[in-house]
């Protein structure tokens, strides 16, 4: 197959890349060339700011493509234009959303499925603030799928994510807790919300997108997501029996912990923008079967062993909460 990866060569589009290299496609990326890539030299690169519908045009005139996997679709706008330009041009399109298309819903309870996707959308947070942007995040993510909706025979699938665990997270987030445990320091999590967590492991995102591209474009959405769920403890306590250690967590009154400076970054899972999602429909319609969660965490925290990552920017600040956790009550 001619196949276009748009974005995402650092993390799971890495991993995609290999993949298809290794079953004989030709793949073709197309991203700002701002971020080095260590794929074959081989590989066609063409070079847009996506958010330039002139820049895209210039670099898809004229071609056709099998597939279309799109890591890097965030505005209506940039929807609009992939429509326009691809559309009785590519055979299947498969867009990498978001669970927090549900995020941004009125009353809805976890795991969410994808027949909690429409119905009414919460009002905007205050300007200017985290809540604010990850809420924007969501709402743009869904004005992105619902113009894939509305195109008419426009060939697309859509498989929405929540939190991606990889060896390539380029965000560090597993990586700074991993940090907290072995550092036998403890570790600051807000004491709500308490959300459980269900995320997904990163080679796990690429065989649900191989499977997508076997079935037929029939304009689906689909859930990818593991099969456990986990509370934080939990979650971090399979994270230190893995490296030998006892996790030392301390619930602290969150508003405290955003006064001083801590969230995102001594605990980035415990944000309510963490979705929890259901994952039948990707088993019973792609026949995805999930790693699982002790399994992929082993192989990540195996590979940081090997290959150390660069410390996080919110880990310099960890004496700052160790003295915090020192000091407060509720150690």
């Amino acid at each position: 197959m001619n196949i276009l990866i748009i974005g995402g060569t650092r993390n799971v589009g890495h991993f995609l890349a290999q993949e298809l290299l290794n079953a004989g496609h030709t793949i073709t990326l197309l991203n700002r060339g701002k971020t080095p890539d260590t794929l074959p030299d081989h590989i066609e690169r063409l070079r847009a700011d996506r958010t330039d519908p002139a820049q895209l045009e210039a670099a898809l005139t004229g071609r056709e493509f099998d597939v279309v996997i799109d890591n890097a679709l965030y505005k209506q706008q940039e929807a609009e234009t992939i429509v326009r330009l691809l559309n009785g041009r590519v055979g299947h399109y498969i867009f990498l959303s978001s669970g927090q298309v549900y995020l941004v819903r009125e009353g809805l309870e976890r795991p969410f499925s994808e027949d909690s996707y429409e119905g009414r959308l919460i009002p905007p947070p205050k300007a200017n603030t985290f809540a604010y942007e990850e809420w924007l995040y969501g709402i743009d993510k869904r004005k992105a799928e619902d113009v894939l909706m509305a195109a008419k025979d426009f060939p697309f699938t859509c498989l929405r994510l929540p939190m991606v665990n990889g060896e390539r997270d380029h965000f560090s987030r597993l990586y700074s807790y991993v940090l907290r445990l072995k550092d036998g320091g403890p570790i600051l999590v807000p004491e709500t919300p308490d959300y459980a967590l269900r995320h997904i492991y990163s080679q796990d995102v690429v065989k649900a997108i191989l499977l997508a591209m076997q079935q037929p474009a029939k304009g689906r959405a689909h859930n990818i997501s593991q099969d456990e769920t986990t509370t934080l403890g939990e979650f971090l306590g399979i994270v230190g029996d893995l490296l030998g250690v006892q996790p030392h967590l301390i619930s602290i009154r969150r508003s405290l912990l955003e006064a001083n400076g801590f969230l995102p970054d001594c605990s980035p899972f415990s944000e309510r923008w963490m979705s929890e999602l259901t994952n039948d429909r990707s088993k019973a319609e792609l026949g995805m079967t999930y790693t699982p969660l002790r399994e992929y965490l082993g192989k990540i925290i195996a590979h940081y062993e090997a290959n150390p990552p660069r410390d996080p920017v919110g880990y310099k600040r960890r004496h700052r909460e160790i003295q915090f956790a020192e000091a407060s009550p509720a150690k």
